[in-house]
């Protein structure tokens, strides 16, 4: 009788049932898998899409300079009440498919934070894509109390040739992309400049870049 074979008595070939399962789960995990990576795709090429539309219709904020300044009665702060304060300032929007509606803008003028001039500089606009506005405006000037340490201070600066002003123009805007608007943003600019005793701009405070804020 021949002798049994140890490895052939322990090697037993496993149940149908159990191949059948394995290969459920090799499928299912396969599927997952190829599931998973097809939503990852789709999730990527939408980002992309969004990335790039975002860098093209992103607004850029409008670019204010201050063209001219006049204050012909700085150096006479009891005159400034019956004065105007002159200025030139464009405003460009550089933004080539999104425009700017603005809302009534108002300006004034301080001196050391005084102010000695305001009013009403433009009614409400839009500005096209890739436009530049010219704003030229005269604001009322404001009374400064003869003998006081502002009028004292101001006289000085004048005599010295040098006084620094602050021009600040403030609005609400919205940009326009196509037929959809942004909510509303407030705008503030500041133009920090300096005149001369016969209240002209300096030569270091021509075509300057004005600051904005929101």
């Amino acid at each position: 009788m021949p002798t049994p074979n140890p490895t052939q008595s322990t090697t037993r070939k496993r149940p149908p049932r159990f191949n059948a399962h394995r290969l459920r789960e090799t499928l299912t995990t396969q599927f997952a898998k190829c599931l998973c990576s097809i939503f990852l795709t789709l999730l990527l090429i939408v980002g992309v899409i969004m990335f790039v539309l975002w860098l093209s219709l992103r607004p850029h904020r409008p670019h204010f300079n201050l063209a001219s300044l006049s204050a012909a009665s700085i150096a006479s702060p009891a005159d400034l009440a019956n004065s105007t304060i002159s200025f030139n300032v464009t405003d460009r929007n550089s933004n080539k498919k999104i425009g700017i509606y603005y809302d009534a803008v108002f300006g004034s003028v301080l001196y050391k934070d005084h102010l000695i001039g305001s009013g009403p500089v433009m009614f409400p606009f839009y500005q096209p894509p890739n436009n530049t506005t010219v704003i030229i405006a005269d604001l009322a000037g404001a009374p400064v109390a003869a003998g006081s340490a502002l009028s004292t201070e101001l006289s000085a600066d004048a005599a010295a040739g040098r006084v620094e002003l602050r021009l600040e123009l403030n609005s609400t805007i919205r940009f326009k992309v196509k037929t959809w608007d942004t909510h509303q943003h407030h705008l503030h600019v500041e133009c920090n400049v300096v005149v001369g005793s016969d209240g002209s701009l300096l030569p270091e405070s021509r075509n300057i870049r004005c600051p904005i804020y929101f």
